[in-house]
């Protein structure tokens, strides 16, 4: 059985966002990445062949992880996403074609949303959670004033100059989860330097929950 989006977020609350991810490195990241925890990665689209790593993660941890897509910005997109074996559809921004669609095949959506007015739009449209995009302009204050109207099972996951050291204080104030970009990986990084961030950030994570 797949896990679904909120048991992985249940099990390690933690979106690893692998732009400029090769298909060549796809299994040897996704392996530190599961083995420390991680049940969410997404690859954008504007990676190199982002379709050819969705499919080696898939193929390589697809029972254990929630693997998908990000960047998804074309409702044609959903279908090649789908036919990698990708189960999760993210983006910037929130548009309820492309949310329709990650619907209508079953996949699950996380739209980017900046305000309430997005927010509840893309939840009306049938978004999963809502991905609060850029955090930068949206701090642990901000999320604390949508918890209290967003409905309470609403999923929110800040992303956008996430750091272990800022996570707390986004969970003190509601967060469910975060989306980890450029302090988790880039392609530079080493094997090595991926699974120190990794840890610190499980880490912080543990920190900020007990």
């Amino acid at each position: 059985m797949s896990i679904d989006l909120r048991q992985a977020l249940a099990e390690l609350p933690l979106v690893a966002i692998l732009r400029g991810l090769e298909p060549e490195n796809a299994l040897a990241v996704g392996q530190i990445l599961v083995d420390g925890g991680f049940r969410i990665i997404e690859v954008p689209l504007n990676s190199p062949r982002p379709l050819d790593s969705i499919e080696r993660l898939v193929q390589g941890f697809g029972a254990r992880a929630l693997i998908g897509a990000g960047t998804v910005l074309q409702p044609a997109d959903v279908g090649h996403v789908r036919d990698a074996g990708g189960r999760l559809i993210v983006m910037p921004h929130s548009d309820p074609r492309i949310i329709g669609e990650a619907k209508a095949q079953g996949l699950t959506c996380l739209p980017g949303v900046a305000t309430p007015t997005e927010g509840f739009a893309a939840l009306a449209a049938g978004a999963d959670g809502l991905k609060l995009f850029p955090a930068e302009a949206i701090p642990p204050a901000v999320v604390k004033a949508w918890r209290a109207v967003f409905p309470p099972e609403t999923l929110l996951l800040p992303v956008g100059g996430i750091t272990p050291e800022r996570m707390a204080d986004y969970l003190a104030a509601g967060a469910s989860g975060f989306g980890l970009g450029s302090a988790l990986f880039h392609p530079e990084l080493t094997t090595a330097d991926v699974q120190t961030r990794a840890n610190a950030f499980a880490s912080a994570i543990d920190g900020g929950t007990s």
